[in-house]
């Protein structure tokens, strides 16, 4: 299509420059014409060679020395109403000759022939780049060559553009189901393919993050379950071994406590995972401080006394009332359980959070301890001799709670005891939830 466009568009474009030339010699050549209605000169050569005068009965009237010979260089008779025309005449000897014929004025045919209509031909060869094929074996030639050069630059700027994306895939080629430390090649500059790579590695960080913690999180598993099992297959194998030196009720009293620290693991195991990935109730507005008081008026009697210092203001934040239960709930136990004599809850607004405080009067947790008591079965020395039968879940539970809340919670500095801090955002500072919206986790 381009080949056959350009060969056309060069064709017509000759074509136009020859038929101006010719058409303007034949206006010179009629210029110059004498009173006996013959011209005075033979003629421009530079613009057309051929030129005949003709009268209304085909004879040549007056010619140019290279048109004298021949007879009338065409039997076309312009109108009077389309004066000139434009024409394209071929012989076998001569070749082609590209014509004007033009038809003189009535005024002028009056005045020169008495009347009698003439016509005048101006003629030029045709130019050899238009005879025979040549324009088209040309222009073939230049679409075939264009297109060579522009197919070579194509692949030299996709082959570079390319490049990154081969160093990529080898990359990638390389991975492996146990290996995911993988990072792929960035590229230089901000074009897609850079930017494709980037991402690619956040990604990939996050899924090394991800599978680095699930590694983590099997091996503590099986490092907890492995105590219970051994002591509940110790004892029911010195009952089987010594049935005589055995009591077989207390062999299975101690069976049923190895089995319910089992099923406590378990649940604890199953409310971790349930809180980290996602809630199984439909979130609501909570009152924070209305559940505080009535967690508060629903605990035992016994153990260190809680004091409840709750701010007259309503404070609503939106969640899961079931998970932010269980957080209290956690929280007041773990500081019941480290308290020498009290228990402070405190429940304020500090600008668009609501902050759940719950303080003892303990011996506190030591700085370097501060991050490590939030991680999944981590249980320092106090805890174990306080709770042997714990699983070091509970403070693991709490935080995730708080980050699938959009909160925090954290130890912070206190003058005596642990200082834990939950924050949550209150629900008129954020926008209200689809109906079918789902409260997610935060990622750790």
């Amino acid at each position: 299509m381009i080949g056959a466009g350009s060969d056309f568009v060069i064709r017509k474009t000759i074509e136009s420059h020859v038929f101006n030339t010719t058409q303007q010699a034949a206006m010179d050549w009629m210029s110059s014409m004498r009173p006996d209605g013959t011209p005075r000169a033979d003629g421009p050569a530079d613009r057309a060679r051929l030129l005949q005068l003709v009268d209304s009965r085909g004879r040549v009237v007056a010619a140019s020395s290279a048109a004298a010979d021949r007879p009338p260089l065409s039997t076309i008779r312009p109108p009077v109403h389309d004066r000139i025309q434009y024409l394209k005449t071929c012989s076998s000897p001569g070749g082609c000759v590209l014509l004007t014929a033009m038809r003189p004025t009535p005024q002028a045919a009056s005045l020169l022939w008495s009347g009698e209509p003439h016509y005048v031909y101006s003629g030029a060869d045709e130019p050899g780049v238009l005879a025979g094929i040549r324009l088209e074996a040309a222009t073939a030639a230049l679409v075939l060559l264009t297109s060579a050069f522009s197919a070579w630059i194509i692949w030299l700027v996709v082959g570079r553009t390319l490049r990154p994306v081969a160093a990529i895939r080898e990359k990638v080629s390389e991975a492996t189901v146990r290996d995911v430390s993988l990072r792929l090649p960035e590229p230089p500059g901000d074009d897609e393919i850079a930017r494709l790579a980037r991402a690619s590695n956040r990604f990939l960080d996050q899924l090394d993050k991800l599978v680095s913690d699930q590694r983590r999180f099997a091996s503590m598993v099986s490092h907890e379950l492995r105590s219970p099992a051994a002591a509940l297959r110790a004892q029911v194998e010195e009952a089987l071994l010594y049935p005589d030196d055995v009591d077989p009720h207390e062999a299975l009293r101690g069976a049923l406590r190895s089995t319910e620290r089992f099923q406590r693991i378990i649940d604890e195991l199953l409310a971790y995972t349930r809180v980290k990935r996602t809630g199984t109730s439909a979130p609501e507005p909570v009152d924070l401080t209305a559940m505080v008081r009535a967690e508060l008026g629903t605990r035992p009697p016994h153990g260190k006394p809680v004091l409840l210092h709750a701010a007259s203001e309503r404070l609503t934040v939106f969640g899961i009332r079931l998970h932010l239960l269980g957080v209290l709930s956690n929280l007041l136990a773990n500081a019941q359980r480290h308290a020498h004599s009290r228990v402070d809850v405190t429940v304020e607004r500090s600008g668009d959070q609501a902050v759940l405080i719950v303080q003892d009067d303990g011996d506190g947790i030591a700085p370097e301890d501060r991050e490590r008591v939030f991680e999944p079965f981590v249980r320092l020395a106090d805890g174990l001799r306080r709770d042997p039968g714990g699983s070091g879940l509970g403070l693991a539970i709490c935080r995730e709670a708080a980050r699938a809340h959009h909160g925090s919670l954290a130890v912070e500095d206190s003058p005596q005891g642990a200082r834990f801090v939950l924050r949550l955002p209150l629900t008129d500072l954020r926008p209200s939830p689809q109906p079918d919206e789902e409260l997610q986790p935060a990622r750790s």
